[in-house]
């Protein structure tokens, strides 16, 4: 009975960082980049990461945007990300084009750059 616990904790602890990459990383963009257009519909902030629904031409996209942190560093303010700014959004974009979905890596509120993944270039 021990030893297959003991292996069972084994595998999940193997298991667990897996399941993290694959929903925190950039397994499931492209690895090329596009540019999204389009007005802040709802702005979910915070922790894991923060996700804008984005309207750009009629249809709505899933933009994921950084952590808190990451947010902060590139010098996005409280209320930068709110429904009704218009943003230009560079990133990957999901291998699953119908999903509408992006990660963002730079991201402009009007002429005003903010860089959220320094080193995707």
């Amino acid at each position: 009975m021990r030893t297959r616990m003991l292996g069972a904790l084994a595998a999940l602890a193997l298991l667990v960082p897996v399941l993290a990459e694959a929903h925190h990383g950039w397994r499931w963009t492209t690895g090329g980049n596009i540019e999204l257009t389009g007005i802040i519909q709802d702005a979910q902030l915070g922790n894991p990461h923060g996700v804008l629904s984005v309207d750009a031409d009629g249809e709505s996209w899933t933009v994921e945007v950084g952590q808190p942190w990451r947010n902060d560093r590139a010098g996005l303010k409280a209320g930068d990300l709110a429904p009704g700014v218009e943003i230009r959004a560079i990133g990957e974009p999901s291998a699953e084009p119908e999903k509408r979905r992006m990660k963002v890596e730079r991201l402009f509120i009007g002429e005003r750059e903010y860089v959220l993944y320094p080193n995707r270039d």
